[in-house]
């Protein structure tokens, strides 16, 4: 709407200026394309900042559900929703992107992650033979993993000793525990901790590339 109503004035006022002069400039036309241009930016970067922006997937730890690959052009390409966060809570099952957090970014990481959340702000977690419990429950999640995995910490070779997930774990307010679907290739939360609520930048929602296979991105109620 705000855009609409800025085009109606602008062509208001050149309609006055070319009333009120027998010639416009010669450069009229550039002076007005070089305005849109600018204005379009404007808008571009508004909507990337506050609403949706594209992103592409680095690596293999979000596999089967997406995939992802060092050349952009061989990796999916999703749509990650920045607005929905601002008026709800992200909930289990949310395949979420995140900025690196104090632990990741002394580790020297710098770019964005994306895992799906499986903890949620005051619940109890922990792994008992290769499985997730939550408050005691073992959680469901057949929809994503392959029958092989196994959620285990002996994949975190790196980061804080002992792995984060080593104990059981209660996570505090305006927190998250996240874990990549490969789990048996994913550097995740349990090895180096929690997602504060701060450094989640969105939720993934649309899988636009490769054309085969564009569409919405399931999310996955889960219950424990």
């Amino acid at each position: 709407m705000h855009q609409s109503h800025y085009f109606c004035n602008f062509t208001a006022y050149q309609v006055s200026k070319n009333n009120s002069s027998h010639q416009a400039p010669n450069n009229s036309w550039l002076a007005e394309l070089s305005r849109t241009v600018i204005l379009s930016i404007v808008l571009a970067l508004g909507i990337r900042t506050f609403v949706a922006e594209a992103r592409w997937i680095p690596s293999g730890s979000m596999e089967p559900t997406l995939h992802g690959s060092p050349n952009q052009w061989e990796a999916d390409k999703i749509i990650v929703d920045k607005l929905s966060y601002k008026v709800s809570s992200p909930k289990r099952g949310d395949i979420v992107v995140f900025s690196p957090t104090q632990e990741l970014q002394r580790e020297q990481y710098q770019d964005a992650f994306i895992k799906r959340v499986i903890g949620l702000p005051g619940e109890k977690i922990e792994l008992r033979n290769g499985k997730v419990y939550i408050n005691n429950k073992l959680l469901s999640e057949d929809k994503y993993l392959s029958p092989t995995q196994r959620t285990v910490v002996d994949v975190c070779t790196s980061g804080p000793q002992p792995s984060f997930l080593s104990q059981p774990v209660t996570i505090p307010p305006n927190s998250y525990l996240v874990l990549g679907d490969n789990r048996n290739s994913s550097y995740d939360s349990r090895c180096w901790g929690l997602v504060p609520r701060e450094n989640i930048i969105g939720r993934a929602i649309v899988r636009f590339w490769p054309l085969s296979q564009v569409g919405g991105i399931d999310k996955t109620p889960l219950y424990p």
